[in-house]
């Protein structure tokens, strides 16, 4: 199911959901989350997802060095368009880095990488700030209302799925994890998109069902995870739907 804004297309949760399903772990969900998110915003030329730590921030993607460059010129400073979105809650467009007098000497920063205009959309997960999605052009006043518009609703679609994943890292005590090396593979994603389906639930309520059932019977949410996804494969028939 898509909504769409205009002639672009707009993932729902469950295009997300099976993202997260698709990719083999965090790290290639998120990589692949902001390679859509710059797909599906048509002024954006790069994309950057920055995530809350106790330092400041951090990029867990980008979908080129564009966008890599132009985050981490932000966290030198500990000043920018988007930690100001992460830690407000706020959104922030800037039309020219090179007449832009904010943010100290990042827009200078950001003009020498080759950006020139950005667009960041704050991603409030579980009622708090814990992101930022960001937008980069080399061209001036790329980014338009329409624009704003379209990245607002493709992060707001964003959240629920992001919400999985960092609950998944949180419920393993191992958030730092997403900076690199966690192996948390299919099974659980492929769990939420089933759930998701069968009871016709969000994806936060299917992920709080599983870990209910991994409390509830003291194991490990994977292994819960694993059991709805052999359930599911062998509820097919040779060539056929789930017969439930």
């Amino acid at each position: 199911m898509v909504d769409t804004l205009g002639d672009t297309t707009v993932p729902d949760d469950a295009d997300l959901l099976a993202l997260l399903a698709a990719a083999g772990d965090l790290n290639a969900f998120l990589a692949d989350l902001v390679r859509v998110a710059a797909r599906q915003t048509p002024s954006a030329q790069a994309c950057g997802l920055t995530l809350a730590r106790t330092s400041g921030g951090v990029t867990v993607a980008a979908s080129g060095e564009l966008a890599a460059r132009a985050d981490e010129r932000q966290y030198q400073v500990d000043d920018g368009p988007c930690l100001q979105a992460m830690r407000e809650g706020v959104v922030v467009r800037v039309a020219d880095m090179r007449s832009d007098d904010r943010w100290g000497p990042y827009p200078s920063l950001a003009a020498q990488v080759g950006v020139r205009s950005s667009l960041s959309i704050p991603l409030v997960v579980e009622d708090r700030s814990r992101g930022a999605l960001n937008f980069y052009s080399t061209g001036t006043g790329s980014f338009t209302d329409r624009d704003e518009e379209l990245a607002t609703r493709w992060a707001a679609q964003a959240t629920g799925a992001l919400a999985v994943a960092l609950r998944i890292a949180d419920g393993h005590e191992r958030a730092e994890q997403l900076l690199g090396g966690m192996d948390t593979r299919t099974t659980i994603g492929q769990a939420v998109g089933l759930l998701m389906a069968q009871e016709r639930c969000s994806a936060e309520e299917a992920f709080r069902l599983l870990t209910l059932a991994s409390q509830r019977r003291n194991v490990k949410l994977r292994e819960v995870a694993a059991g709805i996804v052999e359930a599911f494969q062998s509820a097919l028939p040779e060539g056929g739907s789930p017969r439930w």
